[in-house]
């Protein structure tokens, strides 16, 4: 059924959202993609995910979101910010009202070229609190989307459900294990592949890759979201 529909995929480039684009091209009979510069401290960001969809043959819409950076306190747009996760509160990576906005202006951009489908990255598993990466929020939205604009959106979470080593038993499946390990950019001090090694993204990305890869070739199954 979906293979007649078209579906937009908000891409950072990083691991969880290039896993979501090559679901989304076995999925959908067509794929966009649509990236944000929102005054990341890594511009490397944007042209990493500029690099993969040129590779996959994807168009690749970039959208001037610098106001969010302007407005929020956080260690992705400020450098002077340290990248700090204290029990009981948010990471300071945290960017407020991010989700809600992407998500939201993916969804303008996904209408005016007549795609219904929106995927995504976000994940309830592996948050790290983050409240905009919650099934209910994206449940919230996704209704808040229709009536506003008056059309059948779906927003897709392939993610949301698994945590990262099922994320890459995911990548391995669609074929993309490889891909996804050495042209995707998840570190937080911007270095693409394996990272840095030492910040909460690179230790995270790595510890679900050594679990997958303990189990590979055991038959496991992940769970799919439609």
């Amino acid at each position: 059924m979906l293979k007649n529909e078209k579906a937009v995929v908000v891409f950072s480039g990083g691991q969880d959202s290039t896993t979501c684009l090559f679901w989304a091209l076995e999925q959908f009979r067509e794929v966009e993609a649509v990236t944000f510069d929102y005054g990341q401290r890594h511009s490397l960001e944007i042209e990493c995910a500029k690099g993969i969809a040129d590779e996959l043959g994807v168009k690749l819409t970039v959208l001037d979101m610098s106001l969010l950076g302007q407005l929020t306190q956080n260690a992705l747009t400020r450098s002077d910010i340290p990248i700090t996760h204290e029990e009981g509160e948010l990471p300071s990576t945290f960017v407020e009202g991010r989700n809600h906005l992407f998500l939201s202006f993916a969804a303008v951009l996904a209408k005016g070229v007549g795609a219904r489908h929106l995927v995504t990255g976000v994940c309830e598993t592996d948050f790290s609190g983050y409240p905009d990466c919650r099934d209910a929020f994206v449940k919230s939205l996704n209704v808040t989307l229709n009536l506003a604009m008056d059309f059948d959106f779906v927003i897709h979470t392939p993610l949301m459900w698994i945590d990262k080593a099922q994320t890459w038993q995911l990548a391995d499946e669609l074929g993309a294990f490889d891909f996804v390990r050495e042209l995707t950019l998840t570190c937080y001090n911007g270095i693409i592949g394996d990272g840095c090694g030492d910040c909460p993204a690179c230790k995270l990305r790595r510890a679900g890759m050594d679990s997958y890869l303990q189990t590979r070739g055991t038959g496991g199954s992940v769970k799919e979201e439609f």
